[in-house]
C-alpha cells in the first residue's frame, strides 16, 4: 500500500507519497496560509489530491502543531493558533473523503527519526525540536508514547522560571519562552536594542555582548534538557527544527546539559537529525 504524509507546519505545508517500500515516489511544498483555518484546510485537501493522482489506494497520516484532546478530539496546544479548538480530523475527512491519522508534529518527527533516521539503533527516544516554537516527541521499541493525555514529551511547556517570560499558553516562565527562535531574538533585542534575525545573532556570539547572550542561551538550554533526562532518562536525545542546525548545541550545549543531570554518571547522546525539515512529512506517513 502507498503512504501519503502531510506535515502542516508555520511557514510550509509538506506532502510526500511513499511506495510499499517506503520510497519517496512524490514530493511537494506549498506555503502555508496565514492564521487562516479554512484555507490551511483547503491547501491540504487540494496537496493530498494532488500527491495521490493515479494512486488508487493510500492511507493518509498528517502531522500538525498541538496535539489532539482525547476527550473533545480538537486541536489544543497549539503555536498555530487559528487551530486551537478545530476538529482538523473530522473536518479534513469530510473534506477529503479518507480516514485520516493525525499527530503532533514534534511526535512525528520522533517516530521518524527513531524509525529511519539517527536514532533507529535507538530503544527509547526522546526527539525535541527547537525552532518557532518547542516541543518533543518520545519513541519507545518504535512505538510512540503520547501518554494519557496526549501531550507526553511537551518539554516546551514545563516551566523554566518561575514568573518569568509570559507564553501564549497562559503560563509564565515556559521553555519555549527563553530557547525558542523569536524568544532569542527577543532576548538579543532587549540586551543590544537591535532587531536582528538568529542568523545575524550568531554571527556575532564571539563579541562580549554575544558572549553574554549565548551563555543565557546554553543555561537555559542546559536546564530544560536535564530536567527532562532526570525524568524520562532516555537512551538518545535527537534535536530538530531550526535551531538544530547550532554546531555549539551538540558541544558546549552538551556539556550545560550533563552539568545538571541529577546522576554520577551522564551520557546521553545529544545528536542531530539526519532526515532534516522532512522527519515530520516521513513520521506522518508512518502513522
Amino acid at each position: 500500500m502507498y503512504r501519503v504524509g502531510v506535515d502542516l507546519g508555520g511557514t510550509k505545508i509538506e506532502s510526500v507519497l511513499l511506495d510499499g517500500s517506503h520510497n519517496v515516489v512524490k514530493r511537494k511544498r506549498i506555503s502555508t496560509p496565514h492564521n487562516d483555518y479554512l484555507q490551511i484546510l483547503n491547501s491540504i485537501s487540494d496537496l493530498v489530491m494532488e500527491i495521490s493522482e493515479n494512486v488508487d489506494d493510500f492511507s493518509l497520516g498528517i502531522c500538525t502543531p498541538g496535539a489532539i484532546s482525547k476527550q473533545t478530539g480538537l486541536i489544543k496546544n497549539s503555536n498555530t493558533q487559528c487551530l486551537i479548538g478545530k476538529n482538523i480530523k473530522l473536518d479534513l475527512e469530510n473534506l477529503i473523503g479518507q480516514t485520516i491519522s493525525i499527530e503532533n508534529d514534534a511526535n512525528c518527527f520522533a517516530m521518524a527519526e527513531a524509525t529511519f533516521g539517527v536514532a533507529s539503533d535507538y530503544k527509547m527516544v526522546l526527539g525535541v525540536i527547537i525552532g518557532t516554537g518547542v516541543g518533543g516527541g518520545i519513541v519507545i521499541d518504535k512505538k510512540l508514547h503520547s501518554g494519557r493525555t496526549n501531550i507526553a514529551g511537551e518539554w516546551g511547556h514545563h516551566v523554566l522560571h518561575h514568573n518569568g517570560n509570559l507564553c501564549y499558553c497562559g503560563k509564565t516562565g515556559c521553555v519555549e519562552t527563553y530557547i525558542s527562535g523569536p524568544s532569542l531574538e527577543k532576548h538579543w533585542a532587549r540586551l543590544t536594542g537591535k532587531s536582528q534575525n538568529l542568523p545575524e545573532i550568531l554571527s556575532n556570539v564571539d563579541s562580549e555582548i554575544g558572549k553574554k547572550w549565548k551563555n543565557n542561551f546554553l543555561e537555559n538550554f542546559g536546564f530544560g534538557l536535564a530536567n527532562v533526562i532526570d525524568i524520562l532518562d532516555p537512551d538518545v536525545i535527537v534535536l530538530g527544527g531550526g535551531l538544530s542546525n547550532i554546531d555549539f548545541l551538540y558541544t558546549e550545549g552538551k556539556d550545560s546539559v550533563y552539568d545538571k543531570v541529577f546522576s554520577d554518571l551522564v551520557d546521553t547522546p545529544i545528536l542531530k537529525n539526519n532526515l532534516g525539515d522532512s522527519a515530520g512529512v516521513i513520521g506522518a506517513c508512518m502513522l
